[in-house]
């Protein structure tokens, strides 16, 4: 059996030494310097406030500062201008690692449309409250003369009466008509007969009263649009309440606006 001598022993240490310091040295510099360095270890970004800025605008801050983005979510905020941000995650300074992605919720440019709901003879609040639940914006109330104190009588909508079910864009405003609580009061009768329909409702508006059922009828000696009769009609001494309907008789096709 063959004897190692005492130099190729040390020889040997020696080898295995190298060999150990070589594998040291290059688990420190994996660990300590390449790891590091190309994942930016340690190295944070302050993430940007994105909201209420532009698509533009919020794209320059998170390029300047080497993130990215992604369009998360879409939807529609009454009076908000349209495409810009209104949530982002993460949230405003927060520390993040570059090239993270922020997720932005952003506003619609076109309104989705909802139904309009019946208001009608509901009382003021309780209307309002309704227009809320349904994102449409609630106008002054208008109160025209009615014995139903702060009851809903008609809904309008860019001025014109608007039915239940009609479909309107959700931020629209709607205006209610609302009694006033004052339709006890008494007065003659105004008679509209002869007048063109236009002249005959201002005067009916002008009254404190509210037009009600219009009926077409065919007469050739008077001409469209005339009213031919009044319901209530116009008769000596006779009076009506403040707030109350009178129904006419227009000579040829009725708007049923």
């Amino acid at each position: 059996m063959t004897k190692i001598s005492t130099r190729s022993f040390l020889d040997l240490l020696i080898h295995i030494g190298i060999i150990v310091a070589l594998v040291a040295t290059l688990f420190l510099v994996f660990f300590f310097l390449y790891l590091p360095f190309t994942t930016k270890h340690g190295q944070t970004i302050t993430v940007p406030d994105v909201t209420r800025q532009s698509l533009d605008e919020m794209q320059n801050l998170l390029d300047d500062r080497n993130l990215r983005y992604e369009v998360s979510d879409c939807t529609y905020v009454a009076g908000s201008q349209p495409l810009t941000v209104i949530q982002q995650y993460p949230r405003p300074n927060a520390k993040v690692k570059e090239g993270r992605k922020v997720y932005l919720t952003i506003t619609k440019r076109v309104a989705p449309m909802v139904q309009m709901p019946n208001l009608v003879s509901l009382t003021l609040r309780s209307a309002q409250l309704n227009l809320k639940s349904m994102d449409l914006v609630v106008g002054e109330p208008i109160y025209v003369p009615d014995i139903a104190k702060n009851a809903v009588l008609r809904q309008l909508y860019n001025g014109k009466e608007i039915s239940p079910g009609t479909p309107v864009p959700k931020g629209a405003q709607i205006d209610l008509e609302v009694g006033d609580g004052l339709g006890s009061t008494m007065f003659a009768i105004p008679d509209v007969v002869g007048l063109p329909f236009d002249e005959a409702e201002a005067a009916i508006r002008g009254s404190s009263l509210k037009v009600g059922t219009k009926i077409s009828v065919e007469d050739p000696e008077k001409e469209v649009g005339t009213v031919v009769k009044q319901r209530p009609a116009a008769r000596s001494g006779e009076r009506i309440r403040v707030g109350e309907t009178m129904d006419l008789w227009i000579v040829g096709p009725i708007d049923p606006n």
